[in-house]
């Protein structure tokens, strides 16, 4: 490691004036950026925890039957609400293992857009909204690419709205050391239509399988997208596995995911 400034704010409006420094970087439980700073991949002069910010923590329900969830909210206790719907209670307890479920945080994960993460799916699939501290991002509009996202210089995550499905399912084939999606399926079937979104398999970081949305508005079966398949072309290929077998599991795991919201 190397030797760089840390700062704690307490408040929202403290940390958003810290990043406005140069090479200052905003950190969340530090499950990704501590261990790309070991590695010299990311060398920032200053460290904006927000871990202290209590505004950015707890879960709501809301007035409309959404759930907001504080940005600087961590894993476990998502995975510990009683308000949570059962695909993301599914997702948040099979995150990594217990110390990094009692360190990472939701807002932190969001942010950095793994092409792997879990969370991804589920506010895609949902139709989440991003919450920021200067204004609402649409999940649709929020991931741009492999971690790339809507996010500005010094904009902060202050909260996830879920919409809430009537049911929801998350299916995860997970790289056993990492605890990673090699890939994960979040599938939430709402009154008008199902959505369906993947992580873990594309190049191109989570997206939604819209050929699957189609088949499954029409019918609601594992069955349906029996004939459908994503473009191998477009899927990761490394030591875990090939593009070709991303491209089956996307698939299975969806089914999967069907007959667990079923």
């Amino acid at each position: 490691m190397y030797n760089f400034e840390f700062k704690q704010p307490t408040t929202i409006s403290d940390a958003v004036n810290l990043l406005k420094s140069d090479e200052a970087q905003a950190l969340g439980g530090g499950q990704t950026l501590i261990p790309t700073m070991k590695q010299r991949l990311a060398s920032p002069s200053t460290l904006v925890s927000l871990t202290a910010i209590s505004e950015m923590k707890g879960i709501c329900k809301n007035d409309d039957g959404s759930i907001s969830i504080g940005g600087g909210t961590t894993h476990a206790e998502v995975a510990s609400h009683a308000d949570i719907f059962a695909g993301l209670k599914t997702l948040a307890e099979n995150i990594g293992d217990a110390a990094v479920r009692n360190r990472g945080t939701i807002g932190g994960s969001l942010a950095n857009n793994d092409p792997a993460a879990c969370y991804p799916a589920v506010a895609l699939s949902t139709g989440a909204t991003i919450v920021t501290n200067s204004r609402e991002i649409s999940a649709d509009d929020f991931f741009q690419g492999m971690f790339d996202t809507a996010l500005e210089e010094g904009e902060i995550i202050i909260s996830v709205r879920f919409p809430v499905p009537t049911s929801s399912s998350y299916q995860k084939f997970v790289q056993p050391a990492s605890r990673f999606a090699m890939v994960g399926v979040f599938l939430s079937k709402f009154a008008d239509e199902t959505k369906v979104a993947v992580t873990g398999a594309s190049e191109g970081g989570v997206f939604r399988w819209s050929e699957a949305e189609a088949a499954l508005n029409e019918n609601f079966s594992a069955d349906s997208i029996n004939n459908l398949s994503v473009d191998q072309n477009d899927m990761i290929s490394d030591i875990h596995a090939s593009k070709e077998y991303r491209a089956h599991l996307v698939k299975i795991m969806t089914q999967r995911a069907i007959k667990g919201a079923s």
